[in-house]
């Protein structure tokens, strides 16, 4: 990272009221990698380790005052996005993205391997947001749903990539996590089309809430900082995994990963 350099990562995203994912995560990865962090938060749940329990989605007007008010004063280095599940939304973020780097986490499928957004969604982030996008993250889910192939091995990860780099995305990581076996392979598809492979162990845990989250802020802010993509994967990663291993196993359910050091 650059000394002295603070960068600006504007966060798009819902506000997770048990602070393991979402805003809350986002502040938290983005603070540690020593990023300012603005917001504009586009739903406020109620949550906790064992699940949602209510959900407000922020009106869109609102939403995009205050996109305005960071835009007009505060000029963010970086853009980040999280779940995005109204047409209308996904629309209005695009046309604000100019110079700005944006990188997104398209939250579309949870864990579990439920749909989280409707189809029209997932085809409006396909034409108006991912040809804006610097770096889109999927998990092993949401590239198939954007690639429209099946993923079953390392290979059918690199062709999703590839595929997803062809609708517009500047560059493409798509994340393993998912995947049935010991080891999680990570996938960088760049715009210049270089592989990068990052190999680590998957850690056997419940506590990985928010780690989508977190590992897209990371990049972001290190992004800001002027890093090479390739190394801010890294990095992020490694943070990631550091913070799963050294979860404060709060709540009875799946519990936060730790943002920071003890």
């Amino acid at each position: 990272m650059q000394k002295n350099k603070i960068p600006k990562i504007l966060i798009i995203a819902g506000s997770d009221s048990g602070g393991g994912a979402g805003i809350q995560a986002d502040i938290k990865a983005v603070t540690y990698f020593k990023g300012y962090a603005t917001t504009a938060v586009t739903a406020i749940t109620s949550q906790n380790t064992k699940g949602v329990q209510a959900i407000f989605p922020v009106p869109i007007d609102h939403i995009d005052s205050q996109i305005n008010s960071i835009l007009d004063d505060l000029k963010p280095d970086v853009i980040k996005t999280g779940m995005l599940a109204d047409k209308s939304l996904i629309k209005m973020i695009a046309n604000k993205v100019q110079d700005n780097k944006l990188i997104m986490d398209p939250v579309m499928v949870a864990t579990s391997g439920d749909v989280l957004v409707a189809e029209d969604c997932i085809s409006v982030i396909k034409e108006y947001l991912l040809p804006k996008s610097f770096l889109i993250t999927p998990n092993l889910y949401e590239a198939e749903l954007l690639s429209n192939i099946k993923i079953t091995s390392v290979d059918e990860q690199i062709e999703a990539a590839f595929r997803i780099l062809e609708l517009g995305a500047k560059n493409v990581l798509v994340k393993g996590g998912h995947s049935k076996t010991d080891s999680i392979t990570d996938i960088l598809v760049q715009e210049d089309k270089k592989i990068n492979r990052f190999e680590s162990k998957k850690i056997d845990s419940k506590n990985t809430h928010g780690t989508g989250c977190s590992l897209a802020s990371s990049i972001a802010c290190l992004i800001g900082h002027d890093n090479d993509l390739s190394q801010s994967v890294q990095t992020a990663i490694s943070y990631v995994q550091k913070g799963i291993s050294t979860a404060p196993n709060f709540g009875s359910g799946n519990g936060p990963i730790l943002h920071f050091d003890v």
